[in-house]
């Protein structure tokens, strides 16, 4: 039998490779806070694909470590939802303590630490076993949470008191603060946990600390061109794997600045929608994803080339903001 062309055989394959690929295409997803839904973007097209219901006031969103459940923080309803992600459905409820804003899952997949603004609490859930474990009285109005690589340190910042509290993860107790500058909202470990990224947004800054020494080695000030100063206003921080960029989501000023995070330069201030939030990267970094709150957007950032690509509406104050593949 006389085999088939090459270029014929290719034609075949390619369009099954080409289905098989877009039929797992990476998914976001954006709590729009004030509508009590999540909007799915399918990254291929850059378009919302589903709109789902979840409890009210849904502000922070994380995945399982396998990607399988997605944790909602539903602060309205005191609770954090899990959902399952192939099935779109919300399988349980966590008892989080009051008005739950954001929360950090410990490297075990297990303990997720939660802020409770409202009681000055950091809740600690087993998420398997749904359990409390504990709760740790912190500052006023604890609103950030991170977890070190290692799993060692858990950090929560207080708007109010203007600190990083700093929790021991294996006797869930509060060892030491950190003082930085006012109402601190956001705080991100570097990839190799050696540093910590805090934002402080009616100050208008943000603090690198040395994680051994929790003291602060270097504070950024920002200052765009035809913004007014007051505002700047720091919240979201992501930070890239290869420790190139520190990206700050920079509130009404409607830009994220782009920080070299060797050297703590200031390299571009990037113009996205209004009022902006929180950020997330797809698996390989090369794309970032911010929330927009009051324009009810979210802006696409090409992070080799430092622009801004596309706007996809979603729902009304989008806040929180994940990628799955």
């Amino acid at each position: 039998m006389t085999p088939k062309p090459l270029c014929l055989a290719l034609s075949l394959i390619l369009p099954l490779a080409f289905t098989s690929l877009n039929s797992h295409a990476a998914t976001a997803w954006v709590s729009n806070e004030k509508d009590n839904t999540l909007s799915l973007i399918d990254l291929d097209s850059m378009t919302v694909t589903e709109t789902l219901e979840v409890g009210e006031r849904p502000r922070g969103i994380t995945p399982s470590r396998d990607g399988s459940k997605l944790y909602i923080c539903a602060s309205d309803s005191d609770t954090v939802q899990i959902m399952d992600v192939k099935t779109r459905q919300i399988i349980a409820e966590l008892p989080s303590g009051e008005d739950p804003e954001q929360f950090a899952l410990h490297p075990n997949d297990h303990h997720l630490y939660i802020a409770n603004e409202d009681d000055a609490l950091v809740t600690v859930v087993d998420t398997q076993t749904e359990e409390v474990l504990a709760q740790i009285d912190v500052g006023v109005e604890p609103e950030g949470m991170a977890i070190s690589p290692d799993g060692r340190w858990a950090i929560n910042t207080s708007e109010t008191t203007n600190m990083l509290h700093w929790i021991d993860t294996t006797t869930f107790e509060l060892v030491d603060n950190t003082l930085v500058d006012q109402r601190p909202r956001h705080v991100e470990f570097s990839k190799d946990g050696k540093t910590v990224w805090a934002s402080s947004e009616i100050g208008g800054t943000v603090a690198v600390i040395d994680t051994d020494s929790r003291a602060i080695s270097h504070k950024l000030t920002f200052k765009i061109r035809g913004v007014h100063p007051d505002k700047v206003q720091p919240v979201g921080i992501k930070l890239t794997d290869d420790g190139r960029y520190a990206f700050v989501a920079l509130g009404p000023a409607n830009h994220i600045a782009v920080v070299d995070a060797k050297t703590f330069e200031i390299l571009d201030y990037l113009l996205v929608g209004r009022r902006v939030w929180h950020m997330a990267f797809n698996a390989d970094q090369s794309l970032m994803l911010t929330t927009n709150g009051v324009s009810g957007d979210v802006s696409v950032i090409d992070v080799n080339a430092l622009k801004v690509t596309k706007s996809i509406k979603v729902g009304r104050y989008p806040w929180g903001v994940v990628v799955l593949p």
